[in-house]
């Protein structure tokens, strides 16, 4: 029983050594560039951000297409954006 008691006593303190880090959710993954918008056309996407790297053929009703950038992706439907989303790429370790 004495030992229990010391085993429990030596992890008690550990619990109090962790830190919560909290990023406020506007900050998350800030980029300078915006992403198109909602409702924005094919035309508009494409004035702006040029050709896209990737382009995915429509598939199902209603149409939705992608096209894949290099730092994000554009959903449309029909001719119009419905969502617009990152990439998140892995940031490499830095030695310390």
């Amino acid at each position: 029983m004495p030992r229990l008691l010391a085993l429990l006593a030596l992890l008690l303190p550990l619990g109090s050594v962790a830190e919560t880090l909290q990023i406020p959710l506007g900050q998350q993954g800030a980029t300078s560039f915006e992403l198109p918008q909602r409702g924005e056309s094919r035309r508009a996407v494409l004035e702006r951000f040029g050709l896209a790297d990737q382009e995915h053929p429509a598939v199902g009703r209603p149409p939705i297409t992608r096209w894949d950038y290099r730092e994000f992706s554009v959903y449309f439907e029909y001719d119009h954006v419905i969502n617009s989303v990152r990439q998140h790429r892995r940031r490499t370790a830095t030695p310390e």
